[in-house]
């Protein structure tokens, strides 16, 4: 059986996937994107249903021989320099249509699959799909209008700010980023998540399947992820919120998700995130919950 890990085999949580992937009796094999197309080699035939990548080592894979692939990390393509900007630009976009395309072809097992992580770029539409399915999120505004921020700020003068893809941490907003001319400055530069904040307890629920496992974060950090010392605590969810787990990763797409909410002091659970490829380790270690265990039985099975 051939397992396929989409990441580098030195990011600790590939690896650590692999190797107990390996100890279950799969053959284990990474797959790192920016390799593609000048250590990787990828061939497709739509018409006979076949394709084949060979990995940097020299192993040649049928598409058909894979049985599962965890999705860790996706690099994109790095083609070499060219000189002309023209060519450069012609064969990235070659490298990537071509290495996206035999993806989604696969008919591999993913956890989680392309369709997902494609999802996930796009949290705006996320969230709104999360409040269509009757949870709460934070009053939330994405915007580059300078007016639109102001009046939103009105409403709710306790902010928090965030990049609307993703990529830095949480922030509290203060007057000196509202002032207009810095407004004005930033709107022209790219679009910005606000959102209420909303005080309370950090808890994050790992759901693979319809198992659910979820601690406490104790960190008086804006954001829980800047805290080394965030001290983490088993909890048990109420019936209803586990249910709202599980129907949040069918909602979008994921076999296996982290989700993490605010719990705040009148007991409302307030949904923030639900991230396609979580970090687990330090969670796993700290918890004795069996997230390695059940990830490999699910990429073996």
């Amino acid at each position: 059986m051939n397992v396929l890990i989409l990441g580098d085999r030195t990011d600790p949580h590939a690896a650590h996937v692999g190797q107990a992937v390996a100890q279950a009796g799969a053959s284990v094999y990474y797959y790192n994107t920016q390799h593609f197309p000048t250590r990787i080699q990828l061939s497709w035939s739509p018409s006979a249903h076949t394709g084949t990548i060979v990995l940097p080592e020299g192993d040649r894979l049928d598409l058909h021989q894979i049985h599962s692939i965890f999705w860790r990390s996706f690099y994109g393509v790095q083609v070499p320099p060219l000189q002309d900007a023209q060519q450069a630009s012609i064969a990235h976009k070659d490298a990537l249509s071509t290495l996206r395309s035999l993806m989604q072809a696969c008919p591999a097992h993913w956890i989680n699959s392309w369709q997902a992580y494609q999802f996930h770029q796009e949290k705006p539409l996320q969230l709104h799909r999360i409040a269509q399915l009757g949870v709460p999120i934070p009053p939330t505004l994405i915007s580059n209008d300078p007016q639109a921020i102001l009046q939103f700020y009105e409403s709710y003068p306790d902010l928090i700010f965030k990049p609307v893809y993703g990529g830095a941490y949480t922030q509290r907003i203060t007057p000196d980023h509202l002032n207009l001319d810095r407004l004005e400055l930033a709107s022209k530069i790219a679009p910005v998540t606000l959102q209420e904040y909303v005080p309370g307890t950090n808890v994050r629920s790992y759901v693979i399947g319809t198992e659910v496992y979820t601690a406490e974060i104790r960190s008086d950090a804006v954001d829980f992820r800047e805290d080394a010392a965030a001290t983490l605590i088993p909890a048990i969810l109420p019936e209803a919120v586990q249910q709202q787990c599980v129907a949040i990763a069918r909602c979008l797409y994921l076999e296996w998700t982290a989700i993490d909410w605010r719990l705040t002091p009148d007991g409302q659970y307030v949904f923030l995130e639900a991230n396609p490829s979580p970090m687990f380790l330090h969670f796993e270690r700290q918890t004795g919950f069996p997230i390695t265990q059940l990830l490999v039985e699910r990429l073996i099975g």
